[in-house]
């Protein structure tokens, strides 16, 4: 049988899957048990893009399916410990407000016929770096029985501040690439219109 999609795909899929799970051993207190989803997930992610550069599997599929497994892991953690009173609740409108900002100006940029190509910048792979160590470090605490004061204490004016900033570069390259002119449909001939 010839699946549709590549090993790494069925991975991050299976990555996909893993969010309401994490969602719910989260609800039910289950911390250690979603600490392992978590670890699990990123590992995941470690082993479909290993598997995808190395034995040539990359697909267009998953480079949209990748990053979206992990906004939808993390995001869905954030307003859930959020919501639980377990992380600060600005810090989980942030992060939301961030990612609902990036796909609003993607999708108006397609809508007004100026398609963007989006390309993380350093400052957004380090953000989400950070936002992964601080839920992964809360989950941890918690399912430790650890008090997590100071790690939210440290860790979410850190990871408010490269959300911020991650959000700052990315209206900036929105608003650089809406001022210029969208590339001109080509002619049959291969020439501009």
């Amino acid at each position: 049988m010839n699946l549709p999609v590549s090993l790494p795909n069925i991975i991050t899929i299976a990555r996909i899957l893993m969010v309401p799970l994490a969602v719910w051993l989260v609800i039910t207190h289950q911390m250690l048990a979603a600490f392992f989803v978590f670890i699990l997930a990123g590992v995941s992610d470690a082993v479909d893009g290993w598997l995808a550069k190395r034995f040539d599997m990359k697909t267009e599929l998953g480079a949209h399916l990748d990053p979206l497994a992990d906004k939808l892991l993390l995001i869905a953690l954030f307003v859930t410990l959020a919501v639980m009173q377990l992380v600060p609740t600005w810090l989980a409108i942030l992060v939301v407000s961030r990612d609902v900002l990036i796909i609003g100006g993607v999708v108006l940029a397609w809508l007004l016929d100026n398609p963007m190509q989006m390309r993380p910048r350093m400052v957004s792979k380090v953000n989400t770096a950070a936002q992964i160590i601080f839920i992964g470090a809360i989950l941890l605490w918690l399912a430790m029985g650890w008090d997590t004061g100071w790690v939210e204490w440290l860790g979410a004016p850190v990871v408010g501040l490269l959300t911020l900033a991650s959000g700052g570069q990315y209206l900036v390259d929105w608003l650089h690439h809406m001022a210029e002119p969208p590339d001109e449909p080509m002619r049959h001939d291969g020439t501009g219109a």
